[in-house]
């Protein structure tokens, strides 16, 4: 009981005053106009600034990253068409080398036929020098068979042509 009478007591002992009440809801409401005016804008403006950067920030991140994707992709057909040019060269230098080798080849054969062109001319000079001497030891043999058969003395007229004679016999049985 005694409590309840405290509490009685408080209520009773608590005065109701308007105008203070009035009072701080004055000051409340002009504390709120100058937080307004004086927190409350500059703050939104720096939140409007921090905003503005960050947007900012982030169309500058995108545009870097377009930026990279297309060097990137630059960078690709670059090595791409570096890529061809290697091939090409390597495909032109074989095709080079073919020709060279080939025209080495037509070179070679043409050196070896000259070569055994030259080999059958001087194969033919040396049967003709071998048969010009068969032809004089014939000669030389036929006179010498000639002369026992006979076995009389030639004049040197006589001898020149039986020697023609049997020459021109030997170059036609051959």
């Amino acid at each position: 009981m005694l409590a309840s009478n405290l509490v009685l007591g408080a209520v009773e002992g608590v005065q109701f005053n308007g105008g203070d009440i009035i009072f701080q809801l004055l000051v409340f409401i002009v504390l709120l106009a100058l937080l307004k005016k004086f927190a409350w804008g500059p703050l939104m403006g720096i939140m409007t600034t921090r905003e503005e950067h960050i947007a900012n920030e982030i169309n500058a991140a995108e545009n870097s990253r377009l930026e990279a994707k297309k060097i990137l992709e630059e960078q690709r057909n670059l090595l791409k068409e570096a890529r061809k040019d290697a091939q090409g060269l390597i495909e032109n230098a074989r095709k080079q080398g073919d020709i060279q080798r080939d025209e080495i080849i037509v070179l070679a054969r043409s050196e070896a036929e000259r070569i055994k062109e030259a080999a059958k001319l001087e194969i033919d000079q040396q049967k003709e020098k071998a048969v010009a001497a068969i032809r004089e030891q014939v000669a030389s043999l036929s006179v010498l068979i000639a002369s026992k058969v006979i076995e009389k003395e030639l004049s040197a007229e006589d001898q020149d042509k039986l020697i023609n004679e049997y020459i021109h016999e030997a170059g036609e049985k051959q």
